[in-house]
């Protein structure tokens, strides 16, 4: 099922690439790319409960839930800075850039089997993209 979730949010990104700033589309697949490899690490041990939990966070929620907020917004406000002092594009990168590093360090818990690591991982990730920082 994870697989699945996975192929149709590699999809979506696929599909809204003419639509999303370049260097978004590459991290965003960064992280689908790193998620493929923590599912397939499955094939030679079972994806332990903090695992599943991490990578169905971002498959289900929160990598699609950030590009389609972001998607949302009008083109004519992308660049425009914010309260932060971000724009939206910086805003998107950055929640990317994010989920990135924190797919990597579940990918690197689940081949050590690090379940303290994994467990504070999947509790930070939880914390920073349970709501869109893209608050406009």
């Amino acid at each position: 099922m994870l697989r699945q979730n996975l192929d149709e949010l590699i999809r979506f990104v696929n599909r809204s690439s003419g639509r999303l700033p370049g260097e978004a589309v590459v991290t965003a697949r960064r992280v689908t790319d790193v998620l493929r490899a923590v599912i397939d690490s499955s094939e030679v041990r079972e994806l332990d409960i903090h695992t599943v939990v991490s990578v169905r966070g971002v498959v289900d929620d929160y990598l699609p839930t950030t590009l389609k907020s972001f998607l949302a917004l009008d083109p004519a406000h992308l660049d425009v800075a914010r309260a932060r002092g971000q724009t939206p594009v910086e805003a998107l990168q950055e929640q990317l850039e994010l989920m990135w590093e924190s797919t990597s360090a579940v990918l690197v818990a689940a081949q050590t089997q690090d379940v303290d690591a994994l467990m504070t991982q999947g509790s930070f990730m939880r914390t920073k993209f349970s709501r869109s920082d893209l608050d406009l």
